[in-house]
């Protein structure tokens, strides 16, 4: 089983900012890629990565949202391959980008088809 991994820079990234040294950016963008499965094994993200494993586009976020409203640990980022965008591509792995265009988070998962004419919306979280 997959999970979102957390890159070193993000890592990095919160802690100057917790530390007071650095302002956290936002995160704006969410990328998709067809490279997250290798000889029908997914790949494991160790937290290196600076860009996804084989990239196809990157998208402005649609919006965020927090799905437990008790307990805001965690926040639930939304985007949208439209209609027409990634056709007879397999969707195997997305990353979360900040406004500085640094990768901060990055998950693999089995290939899901994209047909032309049908929208997929993906949602990605990130846990504290």
């Amino acid at each position: 089983m997959s999970k979102a991994v957390v890159t070193k820079i993000g890592r990095e990234k919160l802690c100057k900012a917790h530390a007071g040294d650095k302002t956290l950016p936002k995160i704006m963008y969410m990328s998709f890629g067809d490279g997250g499965v290798e000889d029908k094994e997914l790949k494991k993200p160790v937290g290196t990565e600076t860009t996804l494993y084989h990239e196809l586009i990157k998208k402005e976020l649609e919006g965020h949202s927090y799905p437990d409203v008790e307990n805001q640990t965690t926040c639930r980022y939304t985007a949208t391959l439209d209609v027409g965008e990634c056709t007879g591509k397999y969707i195997s792995e997305i990353g979360l980008y900040d406004e500085e265009d640094d990768l901060i988070a990055i998950r693999t998962f089995l290939p899901m088809g994209k047909t032309e004419d049908i929208p997929l919306t993906f949602d990605m979280d990130e846990v504290f």
